[in-house]
């Protein structure tokens, strides 16, 4: 595991309206037309340098679907043994894709999208395992392609705003960090939540948004120690994971398929600390007291749905030339991977991927 981080990972442009063009238009390719996928496209079409120009499904008419909705000017679908998300990646009027689907396919897609020389944007977790990650970036820095993990909430202003207030000082040093969040999911054995084929469980799809509280302000740890339940097939229902650091500090994260909490984090320092009201994902507001002092509290708006602040970056970052994001680094995705091989190790579950 890597060193604590020296400084959060600042948004140097978070006070700017991400629906204001920062360059020339991108075409954009969505791969897959599932709900995270609508969420991301409206939010992509507030963007004025952002073309909707193919989407792909394995279902021809579903393709046909989302691209009548929302606009798009092409749609592929599964033809002839050539999957749809082939044929997009074939097309030369795609400057981008958005990777959809769920997490046991990501490393696909992205891996074929990189071959075709497209930037990516895969959505979190970036993989399913350290070792896929780690091919995806060695491939894309030899390329010299974008590509991106799809970790929104990192560029929300309420996000960048509580790492901001952690660096400042004003906490004093960080001691600890709690953080929740949770829901009791339907259970169906195919249901993308619950499918092990698909990554499926709390750790790929929630833990990534409790511990992102904990890198933020604290870095990455030293130790991990994580215990769970794991349901007869093989998929972890909820986790707790406690984080180590060399200085002194912890984290307490913990995330649940089968029970709702108050999803909230805690920033606690030496002086201070800050608490978020609203899911710890996208807060709208921040409690910051110092000492015994009278507390106050920040309120934030979002644009949209608050992907367009991730959607600003990558086009940024790609019209500028970048083939990574500052604030979303690859390295920190790798080791958010290895981090999650470790407590999937210690939870005792392990994805077919894994064999691969």
């Amino acid at each position: 595991m890597s060193a604590p981080i020296a400084k959060p990972w600042l948004f140097s442009q978070s006070d700017q309206d991400p629906r204001s063009s920062t360059g020339r238009p991108l075409r954009w390719g969505i791969v897959a037309t599932g709900s995270i996928a609508r969420s991301m496209v409206q939010d992509l079409a507030l963007l004025a340098d952002a073309e909707l120009y193919a989407v792909s499904s394995r279902s021809q008419k579903s393709a046909d679907a989302f691209a009548a909705e929302y606009g798009f000017a092409r749609a592929y679908g599964d033809d002839d043994g050539a999957p749809g998300y082939r044929r997009l990646l074939a097309d030369d009027s795609v400057d981008v894709v958005y990777v959809a689907t769920p997490h046991a396919q990501h490393y696909e897609v992205a891996l074929a999208a990189l071959q075709a020389g497209k930037h990516v944007l895969c959505e979190k977790a970036l993989t399913i395992n350290a070792r896929e990650a780690a091919e995806l970036v060695n491939l894309a820095r030899s390329k010299n392609l974008f590509m991106m993990e799809a970790m929104w909430s990192r560029f929300l202003p309420s996000m960048q705003r509580a790492f901001e207030i952690a660096a400042s000082g004003e906490l004093g040093t960080v001691q600890w960090v709690t953080a929740d969040l949770g829901f009791p999911a339907v259970y169906s054995p195919s249901a993308r939540l619950w499918a092990l084929k698909d990554g499926g469980g709390a750790l790929l799809d929630l833990t990534v948004y409790p511990l992102l509280w904990a890198l933020g302000t604290l870095g990455f740890p030293q130790a991990v120690s994580a215990t769970g339940s794991v349901n007869d097939d093989g998929v972890d229902t909820q986790n707790a994971l406690t984080l180590e650091y060399h200085h002194g500090g912890q984290a307490q994260l913990t995330s649940s398929l089968m029970a709702y909490g108050p999803r909230a984090a805690t920033v606690a320092g030496s002086l201070g600390y800050l608490h978020t009201m609203g899911s710890i994902n996208n807060p709208r507001e921040i409690l910051v007291r110092v000492g015994m002092a009278e507390p106050r509290t920040e309120h934030f708006d979002v644009v949209g749905r608050g992907y367009s602040y991730e959607l600003r970056e990558v086009t940024r970052c790609i019209q500028q030339g970048l083939t990574e994001s500052p604030v979303m680094p690859l390295e920190d995705s790798l080791n958010v991977m290895r981090l999650f091989d470790g407590v999937r190790a210690q939870l005792g579950v392990s994805y077919p991927n894994d064999a691969h």
